[in-house]
Protein backbone atom coordinates (compact mmCIF):
# COMPACT_ATOMS: atom_id res chain seq x y z
CA UNK A 1 0.00 0.00 0.00
CA UNK A 2 2.89 2.29 0.69
CA UNK A 3 4.32 1.74 -2.78
CA UNK A 4 0.94 2.41 -4.39
CA UNK A 5 0.65 5.66 -2.45
CA UNK A 6 4.12 6.88 -3.38
CA UNK A 7 3.67 6.21 -7.11
CA UNK A 8 1.08 8.99 -7.66
CA UNK A 9 3.20 11.33 -5.55
CA UNK A 10 6.17 10.69 -7.81
CA UNK A 11 4.06 11.35 -10.87
CA UNK A 12 2.85 14.66 -9.37
CA UNK A 13 6.43 15.70 -8.62
CA UNK A 14 7.41 14.96 -12.20
CA UNK A 15 4.47 16.98 -13.50
CA UNK A 16 5.34 19.91 -11.26
CA UNK A 17 9.01 19.83 -12.24
CA UNK A 18 8.34 19.50 -15.94
CA UNK A 19 7.62 23.21 -16.70
CA UNK A 20 10.85 24.23 -14.97
CA UNK A 21 12.78 21.67 -16.97
CA UNK A 22 11.22 22.91 -20.19
CA UNK A 23 12.12 26.48 -19.24
CA UNK A 24 15.74 25.54 -18.59
CA UNK A 25 16.04 23.63 -21.84
CA UNK A 26 14.39 26.52 -23.66
CA UNK A 27 16.94 28.99 -22.29
CA UNK A 28 19.80 26.65 -23.22
CA UNK A 29 18.41 26.17 -26.73
CA UNK A 30 17.92 29.94 -27.12
CA UNK A 31 21.54 30.53 -26.10
CA UNK A 32 22.95 28.00 -28.56
CA UNK A 33 20.73 29.23 -31.39
CA UNK A 34 21.99 32.78 -30.86
CA UNK A 35 25.58 31.55 -30.57
CA UNK A 36 25.23 29.58 -33.81
CA UNK A 37 23.72 32.64 -35.47
CA UNK A 38 26.61 34.90 -34.44
CA UNK A 39 29.27 32.39 -35.50
CA UNK A 40 27.43 31.59 -38.70
CA UNK A 41 27.08 35.24 -39.70
CA UNK A 42 30.80 35.85 -39.16
CA UNK A 43 31.68 32.70 -41.09
CA UNK A 44 29.44 33.57 -44.04
CA UNK A 45 30.69 37.16 -44.04
CA UNK A 46 34.31 35.98 -44.22
CA UNK A 47 33.50 34.24 -47.54
CA UNK A 48 30.91 36.73 -48.80
CA UNK A 49 31.23 39.14 -51.69
CA UNK A 50 28.62 41.67 -52.83
CA UNK A 51 26.33 41.14 -49.87
CA UNK A 52 23.37 43.53 -49.98
CA UNK A 53 19.76 43.17 -48.77
CA UNK A 54 19.61 39.38 -48.70
CA UNK A 55 20.16 36.51 -46.29
CA UNK A 56 23.22 35.27 -48.16
CA UNK A 57 25.86 37.07 -50.25
CA UNK A 58 25.53 37.00 -54.03
CA UNK A 59 29.06 35.62 -54.43
CA UNK A 60 31.49 33.61 -52.32
CA UNK A 61 35.24 34.08 -52.32
CA UNK A 62 38.34 33.30 -50.27
CA UNK A 63 40.14 36.54 -51.11
CA UNK A 64 39.35 38.05 -47.69
CA UNK A 65 41.57 35.48 -46.00
CA UNK A 66 44.51 36.43 -48.18
CA UNK A 67 43.79 40.12 -47.69
CA UNK A 68 43.56 39.66 -43.92
CA UNK A 69 46.83 37.71 -43.88
CA UNK A 70 48.63 40.53 -45.72
CA UNK A 71 46.90 43.56 -44.18
CA UNK A 72 47.26 42.55 -40.54
CA UNK A 73 50.64 40.81 -40.86
CA UNK A 74 49.22 37.58 -39.48
CA UNK A 75 52.39 35.59 -40.12
CA UNK A 76 54.34 37.70 -37.63
CA UNK A 77 51.38 37.70 -35.24
CA UNK A 78 51.20 33.90 -35.34
CA UNK A 79 54.97 33.65 -34.79
CA UNK A 80 54.66 35.87 -31.69
CA UNK A 81 51.66 33.84 -30.48
CA UNK A 82 53.66 30.63 -30.90
CA UNK A 83 56.71 32.06 -29.13
CA UNK A 84 54.69 33.34 -26.18
CA UNK A 85 52.72 30.11 -25.88
CA UNK A 86 55.76 27.82 -26.01
CA UNK A 87 57.72 29.92 -23.52
CA UNK A 88 54.79 30.06 -21.11
CA UNK A 89 54.16 26.32 -21.43
CA UNK A 90 57.82 25.41 -20.94
CA UNK A 91 58.42 27.65 -17.93
CA UNK A 92 55.09 26.72 -16.34
CA UNK A 93 55.87 23.02 -16.56
CA UNK A 94 59.43 23.45 -15.25
CA UNK A 95 58.18 25.44 -12.25
CA UNK A 96 54.75 23.90 -11.70
CA UNK A 97 55.62 20.18 -11.74
CA UNK A 98 58.18 20.35 -8.88
CA UNK A 99 55.82 22.63 -6.93
CA UNK A 100 52.94 20.18 -7.45
CA UNK A 101 55.21 17.34 -6.30
CA UNK A 102 56.09 19.22 -3.10
CA UNK A 103 52.43 19.95 -2.37
CA UNK A 104 51.39 16.37 -3.07
CA UNK A 105 54.16 14.63 -1.12
CA UNK A 106 55.09 16.98 1.71
CA UNK A 107 53.04 17.96 4.74
CA UNK A 108 53.98 21.27 6.33
CA UNK A 109 52.22 24.07 8.22
CA UNK A 110 50.28 26.35 5.91
CA UNK A 111 50.15 23.82 3.05
CA UNK A 112 46.43 24.31 2.44
CA UNK A 113 46.80 28.10 2.63
CA UNK A 114 49.65 27.99 0.10
CA UNK A 115 47.54 25.86 -2.22
CA UNK A 116 44.67 28.34 -2.00
CA UNK A 117 47.07 31.19 -2.78
CA UNK A 118 48.14 29.31 -5.91
CA UNK A 119 44.49 28.98 -6.89
CA UNK A 120 43.70 32.69 -6.58
CA UNK A 121 44.95 33.67 -10.08
CA UNK A 122 42.70 30.95 -11.51
CA UNK A 123 39.60 31.78 -9.49
CA UNK A 124 39.91 35.57 -9.86
CA UNK A 125 39.19 37.44 -13.11
CA UNK A 126 42.50 38.34 -14.79
CA UNK A 127 41.64 42.05 -14.97
CA UNK A 128 41.51 42.30 -11.15
CA UNK A 129 45.23 41.60 -10.82
CA UNK A 130 46.23 42.39 -14.40
CA UNK A 131 46.30 46.18 -13.99
CA UNK A 132 48.60 46.24 -10.91
CA UNK A 133 50.71 43.50 -12.49
CA UNK A 134 51.07 45.52 -15.70
CA UNK A 135 52.00 48.60 -13.64
CA UNK A 136 54.85 46.69 -12.01
CA UNK A 137 56.02 45.27 -15.33
CA UNK A 138 56.02 48.73 -16.95
CA UNK A 139 57.92 50.13 -13.99
CA UNK A 140 60.76 47.64 -14.44
CA UNK A 141 60.78 47.79 -18.24
CA UNK A 142 59.32 44.36 -19.03
CA UNK A 143 55.92 45.41 -20.38
CA UNK A 144 55.76 46.34 -24.03
CA UNK A 145 58.08 43.48 -24.93
CA UNK A 146 57.82 39.73 -25.34
CA UNK A 147 59.26 39.16 -21.87
CA UNK A 148 56.48 41.18 -20.25
CA UNK A 149 53.77 39.18 -22.04
CA UNK A 150 55.39 35.91 -20.97
CA UNK A 151 55.77 37.01 -17.34
CA UNK A 152 52.16 38.20 -17.17
CA UNK A 153 50.82 34.94 -18.57
CA UNK A 154 52.93 32.91 -16.14
CA UNK A 155 50.92 34.27 -13.20
CA UNK A 156 47.82 32.13 -13.92
CA UNK A 157 49.65 29.41 -15.87
CA UNK A 158 51.98 28.13 -13.13
CA UNK A 159 49.10 27.63 -10.65
CA UNK A 160 47.15 25.93 -13.42
CA UNK A 161 49.94 23.41 -13.90
CA UNK A 162 50.05 22.82 -10.14
CA UNK A 163 46.28 22.27 -10.07
CA UNK A 164 46.45 19.84 -12.98
CA UNK A 165 49.53 17.90 -11.91
CA UNK A 166 48.73 17.37 -8.22
CA UNK A 167 46.10 14.62 -8.82
CA UNK A 168 48.47 12.80 -11.17
CA UNK A 169 51.27 12.83 -8.60
CA UNK A 170 48.97 11.69 -5.80
CA UNK A 171 48.02 8.62 -7.85
CA UNK A 172 51.65 7.36 -7.83
CA UNK A 173 52.44 5.11 -4.87
CA UNK A 174 55.23 6.66 -2.73
CA UNK A 175 56.53 3.13 -2.17
CA UNK A 176 57.95 3.22 -5.70
CA UNK A 177 60.14 6.19 -4.75
CA UNK A 178 61.20 4.58 -1.47
CA UNK A 179 62.21 1.42 -3.29
CA UNK A 180 64.29 3.44 -5.73
CA UNK A 181 66.04 5.26 -2.88
CA UNK A 182 66.85 1.93 -1.22
CA UNK A 183 68.51 0.89 -4.48
CA UNK A 184 70.74 3.96 -4.34
CA UNK A 185 68.89 6.33 -6.69
CA UNK A 186 69.12 10.03 -5.96
CA UNK A 187 66.35 12.61 -6.14
CA UNK A 188 67.25 13.66 -9.68
CA UNK A 189 67.36 10.06 -10.92
CA UNK A 190 64.01 9.28 -9.29
CA UNK A 191 62.39 12.31 -10.86
CA UNK A 192 63.87 11.81 -14.34
CA UNK A 193 63.81 8.01 -14.70
CA UNK A 194 60.81 7.00 -12.58
CA UNK A 195 58.39 9.88 -12.02
CA UNK A 196 58.75 11.63 -15.39
CA UNK A 197 57.56 8.63 -17.49
CA UNK A 198 54.66 8.06 -15.09
CA UNK A 199 53.72 11.74 -15.11
CA UNK A 200 54.03 12.16 -18.88
CA UNK A 201 50.23 12.02 -19.52
CA UNK A 202 49.66 14.64 -16.81
CA UNK A 203 52.45 16.86 -18.13
CA UNK A 204 51.00 16.62 -21.62
CA UNK A 205 47.52 17.48 -20.33
CA UNK A 206 48.82 20.44 -18.32
CA UNK A 207 50.83 21.70 -21.29
CA UNK A 208 47.82 21.61 -23.60
CA UNK A 209 45.63 23.40 -21.05
CA UNK A 210 48.22 26.12 -20.53
CA UNK A 211 48.59 26.46 -24.30
CA UNK A 212 44.83 26.97 -24.68
CA UNK A 213 44.74 29.52 -21.85
CA UNK A 214 47.71 31.46 -23.20
CA UNK A 215 46.41 31.67 -26.77
CA UNK A 216 43.01 32.81 -25.49
CA UNK A 217 44.26 35.13 -22.74
CA UNK A 218 43.23 38.65 -23.76
CA UNK A 219 43.37 40.78 -20.60
CA UNK A 220 46.93 40.14 -19.44
CA UNK A 221 48.34 40.13 -22.96
CA UNK A 222 46.50 43.32 -23.91
CA UNK A 223 47.79 45.13 -20.81
CA UNK A 224 51.43 44.16 -21.34
CA UNK A 225 51.91 43.73 -25.09
CA UNK A 226 53.68 46.20 -27.33
CA UNK A 227 53.46 46.71 -31.11
CA UNK A 228 55.79 43.74 -31.75
CA UNK A 229 54.51 41.41 -29.01
CA UNK A 230 50.80 41.11 -29.78
CA UNK A 231 49.23 37.67 -29.86
CA UNK A 232 46.43 36.82 -32.25
CA UNK A 233 43.57 37.68 -29.89
CA UNK A 234 45.02 41.15 -29.17
CA UNK A 235 45.73 41.77 -32.86
CA UNK A 236 42.11 40.86 -33.59
CA UNK A 237 40.92 43.47 -31.08
CA UNK A 238 43.14 46.17 -32.56
CA UNK A 239 41.99 45.32 -36.09
CA UNK A 240 38.41 46.02 -35.00
CA UNK A 241 39.07 49.19 -32.99
CA UNK A 242 41.96 50.87 -34.84
CA UNK A 243 41.40 54.00 -36.92
CA UNK A 244 41.01 53.73 -40.66
CA UNK A 245 38.73 52.04 -43.17
CA UNK A 246 38.94 48.27 -43.35
CA UNK A 247 36.76 45.72 -45.03
CA UNK A 248 34.58 43.99 -42.46
CA UNK A 249 35.04 40.71 -44.32
CA UNK A 250 38.81 40.71 -43.74
CA UNK A 251 38.26 41.23 -39.99
CA UNK A 252 35.72 38.41 -40.01
CA UNK A 253 38.23 36.18 -41.79
CA UNK A 254 40.75 36.91 -39.06
CA UNK A 255 38.13 36.08 -36.42
CA UNK A 256 37.35 32.77 -38.16
CA UNK A 257 41.04 31.82 -38.15
CA UNK A 258 41.31 32.60 -34.44
CA UNK A 259 38.09 30.71 -33.60
CA UNK A 260 39.19 27.70 -35.64
CA UNK A 261 42.55 27.60 -33.88
CA UNK A 262 40.89 27.80 -30.45
CA UNK A 263 38.39 25.06 -31.31
CA UNK A 264 41.19 22.74 -32.44
CA UNK A 265 43.12 23.40 -29.22
CA UNK A 266 40.00 22.85 -27.09
CA UNK A 267 39.21 19.54 -28.80
CA UNK A 268 42.78 18.38 -28.22
CA UNK A 269 42.64 19.53 -24.59
CA UNK A 270 39.36 17.70 -23.92
CA UNK A 271 40.90 14.57 -25.43
CA UNK A 272 43.48 14.45 -22.63
CA UNK A 273 41.77 16.21 -19.70
CA UNK A 274 38.51 15.59 -17.87
CA UNK A 275 37.18 19.00 -16.70
CA UNK A 276 35.17 17.40 -13.87
CA UNK A 277 38.40 16.11 -12.37
CA UNK A 278 39.77 19.65 -12.11
CA UNK A 279 36.54 21.05 -10.69
CA UNK A 280 36.39 18.29 -8.09
CA UNK A 281 40.00 19.00 -7.15
CA UNK A 282 39.32 22.71 -6.64
CA UNK A 283 36.28 21.98 -4.45
CA UNK A 284 38.22 19.45 -2.40
CA UNK A 285 41.03 21.88 -1.62
CA UNK A 286 38.67 24.76 -0.84
CA UNK A 287 36.64 22.59 1.54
Amino acid sequence: MTSSATAPARRRRRLVARPAAWLIWGVVAFFFVNLAGVIGSVLVSSFGNRWYDSWLPQEFTTKWYGQSWQEFGLFQVLVVTLEVSLLVVGISVLVGVPAAYALARRSFPGRRLLYLLFLLPILMPPITYGIPLATVLYKYGFAGHLSGVVLANLVPSVPFVILTMTPFIEQIDPAVERAARMCGAGTRQIFVRILAPLLLPGILAASILVLVRTVGMFELTFLTAGPDSQTLVVALYYSMSAAGIRAQQSIDAMAVMYTTMMLVLLVIALRFVNPTQLVARVREDID
